[in-house]
């Protein structure tokens, strides 16, 4: 039996050549589609993983993590106590879990209401901040997932932007399940093309795309991303679950 300091060695050894494999895939990526320079941020997506295993990425220096639920990831972030970490919010966001966020989670990924945006703005004005946000957008209209409709983008990206206390800073996306990730490409490529026409015809910086999971984000790197959400490929299977591609 390994010792608990051999156990934590193994551990950063796995997650750490887990982490260089997707970082060298997307480098790949970047480089097939011409912008080698192009900073993509990787979001280790720890829902329900233990909290040894998001320790052991932060000692590789890995700091962007991304969580589902508000409770969770605000039971995570006590328990992890490390300074330097730049929580995202990346699940449905409810209304009423809005007041939860500012000061708490750096970027949230899954703003799709005006109802949350005032929420989110109320709290963050109350404590002096500006909170950053990403719109969600629900482009294949799935009923069972958040986000906003393509129709309607235009006119909520309007009134985010009146709100002082939010920076709208781009879009996200979550397309449908496919076993072949090609699948998810148009998807990408219509969100890329939203932005820049969102860009062009309200005048706002959108600098990101948060798009990409485990099983497709090398196509959504091709297609324009800078922020993808990684769960299992990098932090393995979470405990008591099966693995679901995508995740």
């Amino acid at each position: 039996m390994l010792s608990a300091k051999d156990q934590k060695t193994a551990l950063e050894k796995e997650l750490g050549q887990n982490l260089e494999s997707v970082r060298a895939r997307i480098n790949q990526a970047l480089d097939r589609c011409g912008e080698p320079q192009r900073n993509v941020t990787i979001v280790a997506v720890t829902k329900k993983q233990p909290l040894d295993r998001i320790l052991a990425l932060t000692r590789l220096g890995h700091l962007d993590f991304g969580e589902n639920y508000v409770q969770e990831g605000l039971e995570k972030m006590r328990a992890v106590g490390e300074s330097g970490i730049k929580w995202h919010f990346i699940g449905g966001l409810q209304s009423n879990k809005a007041k939860y966020i500012p000061g708490m989670f750096q970027l949230v990924h899954s703003l799709d209401s005006l109802k949350a945006a005032q929420a989110l703005h109320k709290k963050a004005g109350s404590l002096g901040l500006v909170q950053e946000v990403l719109i969600q957008v629900n482009l294949a209209r799935e009923t069972q997932k958040s986000g906003v409709v393509e129709e309607d983008l235009p006119g909520l990206c309007r009134e985010i932007s009146r709100l002082e206390n939010l920076r709208l800073s781009g879009l996200m996306l979550m397309p449908p399940l496919a076993r072949d990730p090609e699948e998810s490409r148009p998807y990408f490529t219509r969100l890329r093309r939203m932005r820049q026409r969102l860009e062009e015809d309200l005048g706002l910086f959108l600098p990101h795309l948060s798009m990409g999971m485990s099983q497709d984000f090398v196509q959504a790197v091709e297609e324009g991303a800078t922020l993808i959400r990684i769960g299992t490929l990098i932090l393995g299977p979470r405990p008591g679950c099966a693995y679901v591609p995508g995740s």
